[in-house]
Order: structure tokens, then C-alpha cells, then sequence
């Protein structure tokens, strides 16, 4: 046991939990300076490296690879550990991430999601009136008869996602096309999303792509 465990377990019961927590980070001065370094590192890597492709900010201006920018730290940071363990094995996370997450510390991994998080999103894209009213029947119904369930159960009425589902609102159609081409293929093996990609042809598809495109 290290000296500054055992001081910390000699604490008297009569201090406060304030000073009990400030008497804590007194005992490891290096903690914020740590936690300050890390959090700058994954803003280098963020601007410096996932910029080229993914905009500095988060906010691709290539619709083959998503935006990042507003998504869920929690998503992030799984999505990040599965390329990095080789897991997600649609083809741009084999042929991009994959090589780009290898040399990721779990500690810049979380930094990074909270990045993303917290940067503003962009505009959406403006599409037919017609596609997108098409688009959102879809997202906030599904289609019954089809067995193709609602997406805004999982994803949220507005599409804003969690940290178990991502939000894909403002997400290029482009990008959800493809990734609704993995899951329909299992190259994504996501049971859920394959159950609910195999019964979309493909005009729902680009409809509902469309819709969440358009979306702010």
C-alpha cells in the first residue's frame, strides 16, 4: 500500500467529504495534469489526424465518412474500441479505421468521444419535400407489414440517438446507405439492425437516408 493510501485511510471520520476530496487530489497532485494532457492529446488527434477525413470539428464535408460531431460520447467510445479490436468489420472500418485505431490508449479513446460530443452540429441538407415526408413515415413508423420496425424507437423521435444508439440526425445519406448495406449483408453483425435492414428495398432506404440527412 502506498503512502498516500494509507495517510487517506487515517482520515478522521469528523472530516467533511469536501476535504476529504480536496485532501484526495492534494495527495496526487499529477491527476488534473494528467487528465489536462490527455484531454489536449485527443484534441490534437482529433484536429491534426481524424480531421483529414472527418472535418476538425467533427463535421465531414465528404459523405464517405460520417459526421461526428454532436454523437454520443458512450458510441464513440464503443465504435472506437471495436475498430481498434478488429470487430466491425464493415469495409471502410477494415480499410480506414482499423489501421487508425490500433495505437489508441483507452484513455485518448475517451477523451476523443467526449470531443466529438461536445462540438456543434452542422446544418442539414435540404431534399424533395416528397422524399423526406416518405423518409419520416418510415423513421417514425416503420413498416408493419414488412416486419420493419420503427427506427425512432431505438434512435429517438428526432433522431438524436444515445449511448447505445447513435444519433443520425445530420448524418450524410450517403454514409447511412452504406452502413445499411453492412448490416444487410452481416458484413456489420448487429442482429437488430439486420433484422431491420433485410426487408428495406432500396427507395425506403434512400428515403429514410434522405429524411435524416435533412434533419439539424
Amino acid at each position: 500500500m502506498s503512502s498516500n493510501v494509507r495517510n487517506l485511510a487515517r482520515l478522521p471520520h469528523s472530516l467533511g467529504v469536501a476535504g476529504t476530496m480536496m485532501l484526495v487530489l492534494a495527495s496526487f497532485p499529477g491527476w488534473a495534469q494528467e487528465s489536462a494532457a490527455i484531454g489536449q492529446h485527443a484534441r490534437d488527434v482529433a484536429t491534426g489526424v481524424c480531421g483529414t477525413c472527418h472535418g476538425p470539428d467533427g463535421n465531414s464535408i465528404n459523405p464517405m465518412f460520417p459526421r461526428l460531431a454532436g454523437q454520443h460520447a458512450g458510441y464513440l467510445v464503443g465504435q472506437l474500441k471495436a475498430f481498434k479490436e478488429e470487430t466491425r468489420g464493415d469495409p471502410y472500418a477494415i480499410g480506414y479505421m482499423w489501421g487508425m485505431a490500433s495505437g489508441l490508449s483507452d484513455e485518448t479513446i475517451d477523451a476523443l468521444g467526449q470531443y466529438y460530443a461536445q462540438q456543434k452540429t452542422g446544418p442539414g441538407r435540404h431534399h424533395d419535400a416528397a422524399t423526406i415526408a416518405r423518409g419520416r413515415d418510415l423513421f417514425e413508423h416503420g413498416i408493419p407489414s414488412e416486419g420493419v420496425p420503427a427506427c425512432s424507437a431505438c434512435h429517438g423521435p428526432d433522431a438524436l440517438g444515445n449511448d447505445m444508439y447513435p444519433r443520425l440526425a445530420g448524418q450524410h445519406a450517403e454514409y447511412i446507405l452504406k452502413q445499411l448495406a453492412s448490416f444487410q449483408s452481416n458484413m456489420r453483425n448487429i442482429a437488430v439492425m439486420h433484422g431491420v435492414a433485410q426487408n428495406l428495398r432500396d427507395p425506403e432506404m434512400q428515403a429514410v437516408a434522405d429524411y435524416l440527412e435533412s434533419l439539424p
